[in-house]
């Protein structure tokens, strides 16, 4: 009997590792026109100043030349806070810097947008040019749709896009494992990529539940190969649940102790936020940074049962026609999951950001993808070719909303003309910006418009001693100072009225009850002194704007005044 000979076994030829020299040119093309393209888009909003909380951060505080990176970084969003030290490091306190590398992230972030679409797409079994295709359109749209405005546009929306970055990070690394178990090293990569996410924001804490989606969705191992990941993954992820739960117990804006907004309204009125949301990814217009939202009481209130039957039959949809169109359904998925922190039952006080589809802006570019895919080549091209065009101009249309201040609440009050807050925030624009008599008329039309606050108050009275309304002035310091009695800030304006009006004694009481309650007040001093020089006291005037100068040696009135006297 013959012995059956062995096959000889053929060498195994290893692949040379790719050199970015042997990259194909079209693809440094694509890379250096999209980088072109995301900085026109957004080159209005580069020249922009410091909006709303970017004027709150770490940078505009007068201390942080003396601040220690410790003293930056602290212990909540820390890789956030370090961010900010490095344009600080870079540029001090100049927007532009901190613009830049808003943009400089968001273009990495639509890179690994790309690769994670590339990847999806070849489990989705979609093969060829229409797989490079659809991965180059899908990072495309997320750099260059308008929706993303507000994330990138906005300095303190740096939280999502740098949270963001390190989440879809993660998240590649875990699906571009080709081994049918995770490896040690590469589930420490998505750990640590995760723990960089969660300590930069908290909405992050989802990505455990997106790799067991993924994991169970693509069929890709299950807890038995993949183990080890879900450990350190739950051991994060824990860890963060304590530290997310402590700032909803101090945040007064969202948390459930909020009183005029409960649990079950704030789910019923996302039950339609939602739709907005998706309405703004199909057809961008309407963008608004303050959008007057009215709150769904009940599932009946404003329509909310439509949207949640809605969400209910989509959801149904995707589970059902899971393997006929598998983009679409995971992304239905992905984008239900990723939303959820901020559109579920948690109550936020803003039941509307633009800048909360970020995270899972993933999920409604698998739908498009879905779609896209079954048309020709042709076709898909030309589509996604003018969606992109189209995108850009809006893009740089709303980055131009963004590129002051007065441009952004214009724009802002045009579209939430009943609502308080852009009213106020244009009005506190104009008067700063010296154009004291607007400011008056949309105090006093943000005044209807709500019951004023504090801030509100002091702000309408130094318009109005602007416009030498002095009664007026006072009237509304005196409302504030009947609010809030233990804030120097309402009594130092009125000191200001009453000296005009030479209500000498009035205005040296209320600077003197200003001190007991701040002493640290530059503005007191140079209040004072200002009475005591019309009184003809240079001396004692002098010494007060001394003293101002000793607070905030840069305190421009008090040397003008120091100059003005001889002293």
């Amino acid at each position: 009997m013959k012995k059956q000979k062995r096959s000889e076994a053929k060498p195994v030829v290893q692949a040379a590792p790719a050199r970015w020299w042997s990259i194909p040119w079209w693809y440094w093309a694509i890379f250096l026109g999209a980088l072109f393209l995301v900085f026109e888009a957004y080159g209005p909003a580069l020249r922009g100043p410091f909006v709303l909380d970017d004027l709150y951060l770490p940078y505009a505080d007068v201390n942080a030349p003396v601040q220690t990176l410790g003293n930056w970084v602290g212990l909540q969003r820390p890789l956030l806070m370090f961010s900010y030290w490095v344009d600080y490091q870079m540029g001090a306190s100049d927007p532009h810097v901190y613009h830049t590398t808003n943009v400089l992230l968001h273009f990495v972030l639509s890179i690994v947008a790309m690769l994670i679409a590339a990847r999806l797409l070849e489990w989705a079994e979609v093969a060829g040019h229409m797989r490079t295709a659809l991965a180059v359109f899908s990072g495309a749209l997320f750099l260059l749709h308008p929706l993303q405005t507000e994330s990138v546009a906005y300095v303190a929306s740096r939280s999502e896009v740098l949270s963001v970055l390190f989440y879809y990070a993660a998240f590649a690394v875990f699906i571009y494992s080709n081994r049918d178990s995770m490896s040690l090293a590469r589930a420490i990569a998505v750990v640590a990529l995760f723990g960089a996410a969660a300590a930069t924001k908290e909405h992050t804490l989802t990505l455990p539940a997106l790799i067991v989606l993924t994991d169970f969705f693509w069929h890709r191992g299950g807890l038995r190969k993949n183990g080890v990941l879900y450990g350190l993954l739950a051991l994060v992820c824990a860890a963060g649940a304590v530290v997310v739960w402590k700032v909803l117990l101090a945040a007064n804006t969202a948390g459930f102790h909020m009183t005029d907004l409960s649990p079950a309204s704030y789910f019923f009125t996302q039950c339609r936020v939602v739709w907005i949301y998706v309405r703004m990814f199909f057809l961008p217009f309407g963008q608004n940074v303050d959008p007057d939202i009215p709150i769904s009481a009940g599932i009946m209130d404003h329509g909310a049962i439509f949207g949640l039957i809605a969400l209910l039959a989509v959801t149904a949809a995707a589970w059902i026609y899971r393997k006929r169109w598998p983009l679409a359904s995971f992304g239905v998925f992905v984008f239900l999951l990723l939303i959820a922190p901020t559109a579920s039952v948690i109550p936020i006080r803003d039941v509307l950001a633009e800048r909360r589809v970020y995270l899972p802006f993933l999920g409604l570019i698998l739908i498009a993808l879905e779609l896209l895919r079954r048309l020709q080549f042709s076709q898909a091209v030309g589509i996604s070719a003018a969606a992109i065009l189209a995108c850009t101009v809006l893009t740089y249309q709303r980055s131009d909303v963004w590129s002051s201040p007065l441009s952004l609440w214009q724009d802002t009050v045009a579209k939430s003309p009943a609502k308080m807050r852009p009213r106020f925030h244009l009005a506190f624009t104009q008067y700063q910006a010296g154009d004291c008599a607007a400011a008056v008329g949309n105090f006093e039309v943000a005044s209807r418009l709500d019951t004023p606050d504090y801030r509100l108050l002091v702000d309408w009275a130094n318009a109005l001693d602007c416009v030498n309304r002095e009664d007026d002035a006072a009237t509304e310091f005196n409302r504030a100072i009947g609010l809030y009695p233990s804030s120097a800030e309402a009594y130092v304006g009125l000191s200001a009225v009453d000296g005009k009006q030479k209500k000498f004694d009035e205005a040296l009481k209320e600077l003197a009850l200003a001190e007991a309650i701040d002493p640290g007040i530059p503005q007191i001093f140079v209040n004072r002194g200002g009475v005591y020089e019309m009184q003809g006291n240079n001396a004692a005037a002098a010494k007060e704007y001394q003293r101002a100068l000793q607070l905030d040696p840069s305190n421009r009135p008090a040397r003008e005044a120091l100059g003005r006297i001889g002293r």
